[in-house]
């Protein structure tokens, strides 16, 4: 399921998800690209290492243990089971290997270039493309992701969220945010609203740069 789920993705999230070369290779954890407290005072380190450690660790768990039962499963009924299992560990794995590199310790400036000005085309400026995303992430009821997404189609810049570890299967992932509340219960509570401004601030947007680049090669 997931190789072809993979082929229905965009470049970037290729870069995010390596698939397996057989079904029975095993998905790791991928490493930081840096510590674990590089992203204070914005984002703790005890949160940082516990979401990646523990929460990334149990997707990329979960993936596999489901990947094996699905290629030794000997019916397509118990193939069809295994399709929530898949598609939920799959998609967390996917979205946090996303997520960790469109943060950096460096990050929280967008300078001019290609994607300060599709954002500033398709939203009118970067603060009120800041305040909408932050609007339509903090109203996700329950778990969830909030996207800045290219949609090829119309050569724009949108806005989506998916439930849960939904992968972003739509548009091509730019920026995504994790709101589930091991992203941020330790250090914000339930204050949705003062993590979403402050993980402005470590957002990679070099990365969210390079990632626009190569959806409309």
């Amino acid at each position: 399921m997931l190789s072809i789920a993979k082929s229905a993705l965009r470049p970037s999230l290729a870069r995010a998800f390596a698939a397996p070369a057989s079904s029975m290779s095993l998905h790791t954890l991928p490493d930081l690209p840096y510590a674990y407290n590089a992203l204070e005072p914005y984002i703790s380190e005890a949160i940082m290492k516990l979401h990646h450690s523990k929460h990334h660790q149990a997707y990329v768990n979960g993936l596999n243990t489901a990947e094996q039962a699905y290629a030794q499963s000997p019916s397509v009924r118990e193939k069809i089971a295994l399709q929530s299992a898949l598609k939920f560990n799959g998609g967390g794995h996917i979205n946090h290997s996303l997520f960790w590199r469109n943060l950096s310790p460096d990050g929280g400036s967008l300078s001019d270039g290609p994607l300060k000005k599709a954002i500033e085309r398709d939203f009118g400026s970067v603060e009120e493309f800041k305040k909408k995303f932050n609007a339509a992430t903090a109203a996700i009821q329950g778990s969830g992701w909030g996207w800045l997404g290219y949609n090829s189609a119309t050569n724009t810049l949108e806005i989506v969220t998916t439930a849960n570890q939904d992968p972003l299967l739509s548009h091509t992932p730019i920026i995504g945010v994790d709101i589930w509340e091991h992203a941020f219960y330790l250090q914000y509570q339930n204050v949705k609203a003062d993590y979403l401004t402050a993980i402005w601030n470590v957002v990679n947007f070099k990365e969210a740069e390079q990632r626009l680049a190569e959806a409309t090669k």
